[in-house]
Formats: structure tokens, sequence, C-alpha cells
């Protein structure tokens, strides 16, 4: 059976953006359905759609330039996959381009860039910025999938702002990254308001030159116990109130 493979870049925005990675995935599901892509499933009990997203967003994050790969079990012009997509497109998603990949690529992101609208915004954050930049260790506390801090500093490539927007480049490795939201506490910004990925460059669409830059980062981890909040005391019943357990308080 001949296969066909391609690759899919599309904005996630719009009350979208806080639909979860997985429900995401199902919604695409029933996209591909709708449009008639003749879709490759996977084998086993519980067949799926061939169907990855090279890198998945945070919660709320809007993602500008978002990559999605799909196989398929009959080969179909890009320009054609991409306008039967258009035509059953739910809100909040915009399919931009479709091209044609090798059925062994396999989407390696490399790279993020993201913009940080937040507000609180104040003259010390040019030199919070240097301080980041000069660091080499930037610990951020993470619960999932276990209590621990991470040095976040390797994976920031790059980070400055202009009067309203926190900027920041980012590297991905498959061991792990730096979330947007880390980056905005590290530099004392606590009220975010929106946070865009504007791009997810990806290894194999940058020159091999370039590629070869591309730092080897090991993680860095500690342990970290988060302080949990003070259980609250049991609510007693008024009618209750002055009772003992040999009869009630009497004066």
């Amino acid at each position: 059976m001949p296969f066909d493979k391609v690759r899919i870049r599309f904005c996630k925005s719009g009350d979208l953006r806080f639909v979860s990675h997985l429900d995401l995935m199902r919604a695409f599901e029933r996209l591909l359905r709708r449009a008639k892509l003749p879709f490759r499933m996977t084998e086993g009990f519980h067949p799926t759609p061939r169907l990855v997203l090279a890198q998945s967003l945070s919660l709320g994050t809007i993602g500008l330039s978002e990559v999605l790969e799909l196989e398929l079990t009959e080969t179909i012009e890009p320009d054609e996959v991409l306008r039967r997509l258009r035509e059953h497109v739910i809100p909040g998603i915009n399919f931009l381009s479709a091209t044609r990949i090798l059925l062994k690529t396999t989407a390696r992101p490399r790279r993020a860039s993201y913009r940080i609208e937040a507000d609180g915004f104040s003259d010390q954050l040019t030199n919070r910025i240097d301080c980041f930049l000069l660091a080499t260790e930037v610990w951020a506390e993470r619960e999932r999938p276990k209590p621990r801090q991470v040095n976040i500093r390797p994976y920031v490539d790059s980070l400055w702002h202009d009067e309203r927007s926190l900027f920041a480049n980012t590297w991905i490795t498959q061991e792990g990254t730096v979330r947007a939201d880390e980056i905005a506490r590290a530099v004392g910004l606590e009220t975010v308001i929106t946070i865009e990925r504007v791009t997810l460059e990806l290894l194999d669409e940058v020159p091999a030159e370039e590629a070869a830059r591309t730092p080897k980062i090991e993680p860095q981890t500690r342990p970290w116990k988060p302080v949990l909040p003070p259980k609250p005391l049991p609510s007693v019943p008024k009618e209750t109130w002055g009772a003992t357990a040999n009869g009630p308080i009497v004066e």
C-alpha cells in the first residue's frame, strides 16, 4: 500500500488556546474525517490516526506557526490536503501551509520564539534581564511528574523587551526545554496577559551549518518539596458550641 506524508503549519488562537493537547488531537481526528482525507491509522486494539504535533503548547498559549504531520494511505497533493482541511476548519484554527515530506522524516523542534505580554513592567526589567543572561543557573520549580527544580538558564538563547512585551528565543531538546511563564517569573513579571509562540523552528528546516551549532544541553535538576498550605480547621456546627463529652458547659 502506498503511503504519503504531509507537514502542515497552522495557527491556534482564540478560545481554542484553552483546549488541552489531548482534546486538540481528538478535534483534529474529527476534522480529518469530515474532510474525507485517507489518513493512515496506527495498529493495535485502539487504532488512532497517525497524526503528530511537533511540540505541544501549554494551556492558554497562542501558537502562530505550529507543526502537524499527517500520514496518508494515498498520494494527495499538499494543496489539496490544505483545501479540504480549510473547508471544514473549526474556530480558532487557521491552516497556513502544507508540504510533502519523506515518510521517515519526523519533526524535531530545535528552537521556539515567544512573545509575552504582561503588566507590571518597571525600570528594573532591563537589569533583571541582564542578570538573567549573565547567570549560569536560574532555577524554576516544577511539580510534575514529580516535584523538582530545573535550571532553565541553558535553554534561553536570547531575551529582550519593548514597552509592552517580553521576547525570548529558547532551545528545545529531546530531554526538555523552558516554558515562557517560567521565564516571565524569573525576571519578575507576575501578571502575564497573553503568551504567543511566534515561531517553531525544526531541525530539518535549517541549513546544515546552522543545525550543527545547536547546543547540547544536559538537564540540571535538584530535589524540591513544595510548601503546602495549612489544612483548614474542621467547621463545628453552631448548635454544638460549648458542648463536651459529658454534656454542655454550665457556669
